[in-house]
């Protein structure tokens, strides 16, 4: 499939004037590689230069990559380290910036010694916020994946009741997002009842649903590449009224995190907010990860909303919101929005209630 090649030539620019200290960039994350020229293959590398554009694929990948970048010239190689040296030498480099979370040692050790005079410089810190402004095509994949998640979600409802195994409902979520047009789940779907809802990354298992349950169930599907994120608490039969009671502070924590979100607000004072809401209530040392994250063409990127986070949420950016309270052995709860950053609040993406269903 080919691709309009105007928004990658702009994200290259960007890329580009943001980090114009080298001669060269080494862009080896598959995602950021998507990002930047439309090609969807593996096991491939980007070289950008000031008026150049190399994407280097093995020969199992030549064809799509022509056809998915046409931005970029194509060049093949057998072991990708010696395709870059190659590419460096060609373009008389002196300086290469890299991805250093994603060159391996060994292959960093190879460049080096078949590129003696050239100086490697790791990407600032900075570069992870590549991805962290959405344009309209992205926001637009976002939220049709997350309808897609939501209309699979409603449709498995009715099965979440006693005697039901959490996997029967992961793997029926997982086929509704699929039939319903996903190219897949954004991640292992979460269904997690009891005392496994108190446990934040559970694994669906075979534990079966018992009359007064929280049944946690975090889930998301892809579209177009992007992703959704959502999770959603119900408490199946009876409850109790502290199990209410948690219900309703995390979910004030969930809405004060939201009615805060803006343009210029920073990611840490966002997790303040619902962060402190929860310890007031006596809860904090059970709420045990960030507030939030970005959410794209990948379910977890930049930016993080967690405690110590200056940067500025910036208009475009779209974000988790989900606080929790996980009580060891008994139960938990985590109420999650995928909300899209505006300059003067945000919008939701995810459409599901966050209202206590009792079922």
């Amino acid at each position: 499939m080919r691709h309009d090649p105007s928004p990658f030539s702009n994200r290259v620019g960007r890329l580009r004037s943001g980090f114009p200290e080298t001669d060269a960039l080494l862009i080896l994350g598959e995602k950021n590689i998507r990002y930047l020229t439309g090609f969807t293959g593996g096991d491939g590398a980007l070289m950008a230069g000031p008026d150049w554009l190399t994407l280097l694929v093995d020969g199992r990948y030549v064809t799509q990559a022509r056809a998915d970048a046409p931005g970029a010239e194509v060049f093949e190689f057998r072991k990708r380290a010696d395709g870059i040296a190659a590419v460096a030498h060609q373009h008389k480099v002196g300086s290469i910036g890299f991805e250093s979370p994603v060159l391996t040692v060994s292959e960093y050790l190879k460049l080096k010694e078949s590129l003696p005079d050239v100086s490697f410089q790791p990407l600032p810190p900075s570069f992870e916020f590549l991805r962290a402004v959405k344009d309209e095509e992205e926001i637009d994949r976002i939220r049709e994946a997350a309808q897609i998640a939501g209309k699979a979600f409603a449709a498995v409802r009715e099965m979440i009741r006693p005697g039901v195994r959490e996997k029967e409902i992961a793997l029926d979520l997982e086929y509704r997002m699929r039939r319903g047009g996903a190219e897949q789940a954004s991640f292992e779907t979460i269904v997690a009842a009891g005392a496994n809802s108190a446990l934040p990354h559970a694994t669906p298992g075979s534990r079966t649903i018992a009359d007064g349950d929280f049944v946690m169930i975090d889930y998301g599907a892809v579209c177009g590449g992007y992703h959704s994120d959502e999770t959603c608490t119900l408490l199946v039969g009876s409850a109790s009224e502290r199990q209410r009671e948690i219900y309703r502070l995390v979910l004030e924590a969930h809405d004060r995190a939201i009615g805060a979100i803006r343009a210029g607000v920073s990611c840490g004072e966002i997790d303040r907010i619902a962060r402190s809401h929860l310890n007031e209530a006596g809860l904090g040392n059970l709420f045990s990860h960030g507030t939030g994250h970005g959410v794209g063409l990948e379910v977890h990127e930049a930016p993080r909303l967690a405690a110590g986070r200056e940067e500025a949420l910036q208009a475009g950016m779209v974000v988790t919101v989900e606080p929790g309270v996980y009580l060891p052995g008994l139960w938990g709860v985590r109420i999650e929005d995928t909300v899209l950053v505006t300059d003067k609040g945000c919008e939701i993406l995810t459409r599901t209630s966050k209202e206590l269903a009792v079922i």
